[in-house]
């Protein structure tokens, strides 16, 4: 069966979180992603969360906590009741521009991610657009990422492919068996939506949902984790991008 979430970064803009839970919760969500910004007190988020019938099934990290404090963050994943932690993003300084760094860093993500998969969580990678940048020829850094290890697995970010220049069906059938879930996010067509950073509503841009849910489906992808990198209304992204998931 698949289980539709929600980003909660989608939100950091909508202040105070307590008032967005309440909201989603009113939409019909029943899950909800975090992200690093909310671990501060792990107990009290997840007394927030269960207040409002909701349920915090993923998480992102940020790699330093992961590979500097792992208890910590085994501690916040274990505290939600979380399945999944991800590693979202590295900044710019930090990423390799060569082949051999990208395969050194898949090598160190992969060693970061031991101890919470020891400790029962599946582990994984979140893409932007940077790992379609291609190097050494035809290389690309998301595929040198997780060649890493087999126990790698990736949220696949549907929007930030298809910015990227690729078809997200493609790749959903190239790592299907590896995803831990798929971040549903929709592009609004050129020239428009410039005050969203581009974005769009789920199933108001330009995305193919009915091929690319398809596609989920025959890789048995099941948690869609809806998102929206910068939207001016957040109640509004998350009631018509809930609607559009729901009709798949």
């Amino acid at each position: 069966m698949t289980t539709i979430s929600y980003q909660l970064y989608c939100s950091r803009n909508f202040p105070p979180l307590a008032d967005t839970l309440t909201m989603l919760a009113g939409l019909g969500y029943k899950e909800v992603e975090g992200y690093g910004g909310l671990y501060d007190d792990p107990a009290r988020l997840k007394d927030q969360l269960t207040s409002n019938g909701l349920a915090m099934t993923t998480g992102h990290f940020g790699l330093s906590m992961v590979e500097d404090t792992p208890a910590q963050a085994i501690n916040v994943a274990r505290t939600m009741g979380m399945k999944a932690v991800m590693v979202p993003a590295i900044p710019p300084e930090m990423r390799p521009t060569d082949a051999a760094g990208w395969a050194a860093f898949g090598k160190r993500l992969a060693e970061a991610g031991k101890p919470v998969l020891d400790a029962g969580f599946r582990f994984g990678w979140h893409n932007h657009a940077f790992e379609f940048d291609t190097v050494d020829g035809d290389l690309l850094p998301l595929d040198l990422i997780l060649a890493g290890s087999d126990d790698l697995g990736i949220e696949l970010d549907l929007g930030w492919v298809r910015v990227a220049g690729h078809d997200p069906v493609e790749w959903i059938a190239k790592y299907g068996p590896r995803m831990i879930a798929a971040h549903v996010k929709d592009i609004a067509p050129d020239g428009e939506a410039t005050d969203e950073d581009g974005w769009a509503d789920v199933g108001h841009g330009i995305m193919d949902w009915p091929a690319i849910h398809t596609a989920l489906q025959a890789q048995s992808v099941t948690h869609y984790v809806i998102e929206h990198d910068n939207p001016t209304d957040h109640e509004r992204f998350a009631r018509r991008s809930l609607a559009t998931v729901q009709a798949f």
